[in-house]
């Protein structure tokens, strides 16, 4: 099992066939959206359109795709009527590479039901990978530790960047086997104004946006950082021909900052 190192995360794209088409010519091959987003069709089908465009070279397999259950899908009977929709929204990809529970706060019953859906979708061959997403150490020993888990969970997608850093989630999340997927790595565009990431851009001669990718990058996780504009998905994706020093990424750490852009339910019961 492989997970390419970055990502496109679609959240609040409306016109997401014509983005995510474009993002997998750039050379995207993670494309991320959810039940939530209300665009999973809208993605499928820009997946669609990019392998029919040269059918030779673009295959369905070097995609990844991933979609999430969100709190409305939880429970083993919801979950896999809900599985079966999400299913359906994408027939032509044929299967939903990771599938991932988009949060813990719907409590402990009903996300061990959700995923003993989730299990049995891949072992029916329709779902390849599992996972969660806004977990925290404690979910994530739950799972885990849980004696009907036969599938374990490959990812925990969470909000991580240099102000909002996780270092211990992180850490815990990576020893327990599981890849970070860090969503928002750009903290939805607040911080691309800084000055420390603005002074390290004007060093390197790249965007703040792309030296705050590639801190995700250096700390090993798989940044989706998210945009509409054709110019920034090429921008976003060129972060493999620079390296930050150990002084820039400290220069970049805001360990004492707590400052989540989007919603934090790591902590919930």
């Amino acid at each position: 099992m492989s997970i390419p190192p970055i990502g496109l995360g679609t959240w609040n794209i409306h016109n997401a066939s014509v983005v995510v088409e474009q993002a997998l010519d750039i050379g995207y091959r993670l494309i991320d959206t959810a039940k939530l987003y209300g665009n999973e069709r809208e993605v499928g089908q820009g997946i669609i359109n990019w392998i029919n465009k040269d059918p030779v070279h673009n295959k369905r397999q070097d995609v990844f795709y991933v979609t999430k259950l969100w709190n409305d899908q939880n429970g083993y009977e919801t979950a896999k009527r809900a599985i079966q929709d999400g299913l359906n929204k994408v027939s032509g990809l044929k299967y939903i590479d990771l599938l991932l529970i988009h949060s813990p706060t719907e409590g402990r019953r009903m996300r061990l039901e959700t995923w003993k859906a989730m299990q049995e979708a891949v072992e029916a061959g329709h779902v390849r990978y599992i996972g969660v997403s806004n977990y925290g150490e404690k979910h994530i020993d739950e799972l885990l530790n849980w004696d009907g888990l036969t599938v374990k969970p490959i990812a925990n997608e969470i909000e991580v960047s240099p102000w909002c850093m996780r270092q211990e989630l992180c850490d815990f999340t990576k020893k327990r086997g599981l890849q970070v997927i860090a969503y928002a790595p750009l903290s939805h565009a607040y911080r691309l104004t800084d000055p420390d990431a603005e002074a390290v851009a004007r060093e390197k001669g790249v965007t703040p946006a792309q030296v705050l990718i590639r801190w995700s990058i250096e700390k090993g996780y798989i940044p989706i950082p998210k945009t509409k504009t054709e110019s920034r998905l090429r921008s976003n994706f060129d972060v493999f021909s620079f390296k930050l020093t150990g002084d820039e990424m400290k220069r970049l750490d805001h360990p004492n900052v707590h400052d989540p852009s989007d919603w934090d339910v790591v902590h919930c019961a």
